[in-house]
């Protein structure tokens, strides 16, 4: 029997007392298919395995449970089929890097504990966030959107599938030009179909682009390429290459490595089967600095290829290599 995950998985702790009911929060769109009420249920996550537990009611965003036992917790879904509608949130965050537009846009089914933890990942960037609606309807799990700003010149990745993650959440880069014009920014479906739409005013990212200057130094210059040889500029920028290059850029990364003889076979298999992706590229940036200036300048331009939007953001200059 197939099941699918309907909320947060929280780990609730009771030190005193017990508690006669709880309510998790899930965020299934029950409005589309009532029906699916009374295929919820709640997994406990215990020391010798799991196990399910019934729902006493399902409300529009929790689950209730009588008498609960706390262990890691959370709804999940059994699926009767794959068309399930989620509730979702968006989040768009702005920074600025040499008087270019850099906007992050966040796709996630409802979760609060993610909305919180991106809040504090983009303030330890000095980013700042700009208040926009969410999608008037819920969108499809398991489906995958594409996003469009008129004015950019780069959106990475071209399309973001919408699942729940407990880790790192997804999100669009795009690089936009400050032309002093309204932003315009729409979503959509997989057959094409707008489900979003949203215009940021020249007034309003104008004012916050001088926010977040302040953030980084007010009144100084916009900031300008990095300098030095293209080791000395891999090696300075690889704490934030290793945090923000995406797990399909690596993969892509290392095939092209391979390609240019930058490494050998031995080496790319033995760093593509690490999963976690922030070892993967702190693995892949230390064997190309421990290779030297000519290796440097090939990964950076690669790098400028396979993610415009990140190759900006580090400021890093392209090499007289060719790639």
């Amino acid at each position: 029997m197939q099941y699918t995950q309907g909320g947060p998985l929280l780990d609730i702790t009771m030190e005193l007392g017990e508690l006669e009911e709880v309510h998790l929060p899930h965020f299934v769109c029950l409005g589309t298919n009532p029906s699916l009420r009374n295929e919820m249920k709640i997994l406990h996550v215990e020391e010798h395995g799991v196990s399910l537990e019934e729902v006493h009611e399902v409300t529009r965003f929790h689950a209730k449970i009588l008498h609960p036992k706390f262990s890691p917790i959370g709804p999940i879904l059994r699926l009767l089929s794959w068309d399930v509608d989620v509730h979702c949130e968006l989040m768009l965050y702005l920074t600025v890097k040499r008087e270019t537009l850099i906007s992050r846009l966040y796709l996630f089914p409802w979760n609060p504990s993610q909305i919180q933890a991106v809040k504090q990942q983009e303030m330890s960037e000095g980013s700042k966030r700009i208040l926009i609606t969410n999608p008037e309807q819920s969108l499809k799990l398991n489906s995958s959107f594409r996003l469009n700003i008129p004015f950019s010149t780069a959106i990475n990745p071209q399309r973001i599938h919408l699942i729940q993650r407990d880790s790192t959440t997804s999100f669009f880069r795009a690089i936009v030009k400050m032309t002093g014009v309204d932003i315009e920014m729409e979503l959509f479906s997989e057959d094409e179909r707008t489900v979003w739409k949203e215009m940021v005013s020249h007034d309003e990212y104008v004012t916050d682009t001088r926010s977040t200057s302040a953030v980084s130094g007010a009144g100084r210059p916009a900031e300008s390429s990095l300098t030095g040889s293209p080791e000395q500029q891999l090696r300075s920028v690889r704490t934030e290459f290793v945090k923000r290059v995406s797990g399909p850029v690596l993969n892509e990364l290392l095939d092209r490595l391979l390609q240019h003889t930058v490494i050998n076979q031995e080496e790319m298999e033995s760093v593509k089967v690490i999963a976690e992706r922030t070892e993967k590229a702190r693995d892949i940036i230390d064997m190309v600095l421990r290779k030297g200036t000519e290796s440097c300048s090939r990964m950076i331009n690669l790098l400028g290829e396979l993610d415009h939007c990140l190759y900006t953001e580090l400021q890093i200059n392209s090499v007289g290599v060719p790639t």
